[in-house]
């Protein structure tokens, strides 16, 4: 028995439970791709993939539709992996375990891919209903938007022959999207030197874990702590009074998720344990009372590890403490174009450890105004420049700048208001979508942006609404039926 066979709509819930079964992490999407086109096979519906291998699968339009637009629904078939600490699971082969909790669908200990798998789903559901009266349809289906939007980087003109785009990748029912965020990543990379650990020294473990993370464009405005900047308070402020030596910080993960866990591992004389043990008690006591409304669930440890053979040397370790302090996170300006939305922000994503004696650190930014955009990115820069680490950006995307004449966000509201009673909130979004980039290969595109109701992105706190959801499938089924 499928854990969603009951759920409104189907066969909506159907294939978003199939596409659950099957590993879609970005950069390996070869079983999703495969699971597309076989599905495209079955049905007998034409299917073509680019060189990059993006997927389009086409369906004719209804009859007595013939002359309506081609309309495309894009989606992306990568996905956000994430897992609590404590879980063991491997996204390249292991089934995602979707659950019901009250009103909503989550997954057992990971991401749920709704992020966008709903969207991959409506699609499917879209291409086999027979109910449904529309035109041409072309479900496009991008690679890689997670990590690095590679998908939409190389559409190539001519892949694609519809007029009107309806994005299916957005996470708030009851809001359109006609405007998105530019972004762009910037790379730190610190090299140091190996040096032995002293003798009679004892090695800590400070781990931070609990916090919620998310999305850092949806929710980089909403104070939340990231574990990396948390992290490196006791390291920055122990440096300071101790005579500690590092060998380890590992924290976060992806460019787009505010960092929910990170340990370092650092050595310290045995004879100043107890006066460590102590600060750090009166750290952790001082920073939990900080969050205790925005990270109720936070966790910070110290505990005594295994002595590591070697640390860094002490030139490298106060250049990375203090590059990490001082690098911004968070909003930088809210928007003077839109009430309550964010202009612009930055998110100190992951340092890690790399090989050939390198620490990496990652940032992204974002910002509805392409010059602010380079400009936080070129603040982080200076930072990490005075840091003595070596920088590196990354080619960046646009973002996509609002049509006030466009006829499918006219027909996209008057849908909602006949279906539901209410007028939806028409707005950009401060997270990045493919939308600019697809402006850039095919401008005569006239597109909007919906979807239904999605909480905790990028994190294993991630959830669907079922409620939204069907409300999200009545209006997709009601715009296609009503553009002419």
């Amino acid at each position: 028995m499928k854990t969603l066979e009951a759920l409104k709509p189907q066969p909506l819930f159907n294939y978003f439970e199939e596409i659950c079964q099957v590993p879609r992490p970005s950069k390996k999407e070869e079983k999703i791709r495969q699971y597309l086109l076989d599905f495209a096979q079955q049905n007998n519906l034409e299917a073509n993939t680019d060189k990059i291998g993006n997927v389009v699968i086409k369906k004719p339009a209804s009859k007595g539709m013939e002359q309506a637009p081609t309309v495309i629904l894009q989606t992306h078939m990568d996905m956000v992996c994430e897992k609590n600490s404590d879980k063991e699971f491997d996204f390249d082969n292991d089934p995602i375990e979707p659950i019901i909790v009250d009103e909503w669908v989550k997954a057992n200990g990971t991401t749920l891919g709704a992020d966008c798998g709903i969207g991959i789903a409506a699609q499917l559901a879209v291409l086999t209903s027979k109910e449904i009266k529309h035109g041409p349809i072309e479900c496009l289906i991008t690679v890689d938007e997670e990590t690095g939007l590679t998908g939409a980087f190389n559409l190539q003109p001519g892949f694609l022959t519809g007029s009107v785009l309806l994005n299916l990748d957005s996470e708030d029912e009851g809001e359109l999207f006609i405007g998105c965020a530019g972004g762009i990543d910037t790379l730190a990379t610190f090299g140091y030197q190996q040096e032995k650990t002293p003798e009679n020294s004892i090695a800590l473990k400070v781990s931070v874990s609990g916090l919620l993370g998310g999305h850092s464009g949806d929710d980089i405005h909403k104070n939340r702590g990231n574990a990396n900047k948390i992290l490196n308070r006791f390291l920055w402020n122990w440096n300071e009074e101790f005579e500690i030596q590092l060998a380890e910080f590992n924290g976060g993960n992806l460019r787009n998720a505010i960092a929910r866990e990170a340990y370092g591992i650092i050595t310290i004389p045995t004879t100043k344990k107890d006066e460590v043990l102590a600060s750090f008690n009166k750290m952790a006591a001082s920073i939990k009372d900080e969050f205790q409304f925005a990270e109720p669930k936070l966790e910070i440890t110290c505990t005594e590890t295994e002595l590591p053979t070697f640390v860094i040397d002490a030139d490298s370790q106060n250049r990375l403490f203090n590059a990490v302090y001082a690098c911004p996170h968070g909003v930088l300006e809210m928007s003077s174009r839109m009430e309550d939305m964010v202009e612009t922000s930055t998110n100190l994503a992951s340092v890690k450890f790399a090989n050939d004696k390198k620490i990496v650190v990652t940032t992204s930014q974002r910002s509805e105004i392409e010059g602010r955009k380079y400009y936080a990115a070129e603040t982080v820069k200076s930072v990490f420049i005075l840091a003595g680490a070596a920088i590196k950006h990354s080619d960046g995307y646009p973002g996509w700048t609002p049509n006030p004449d466009s006829k499918i966000v006219e027909t996209t509201v008057k849908s909602y208001k006949k279906l539901f009673g209410d007028t939806p909130v028409v707005r950009s979004i401060h997270a990045g979508l493919e939308c600019g980039l697809f402006l850039e290969k095919y401008p005569h595109l006239d597109m909007v942006s919906f979807g239904p109701t999605i909480k905790g992105a990028h994190s294993p706190d991630e959830r669907l609404d079922i409620s939204t959801t069907e409300k999200f499938w009545k209006h997709l089924v009601d715009v296609l039926e009503n553009i002419k």
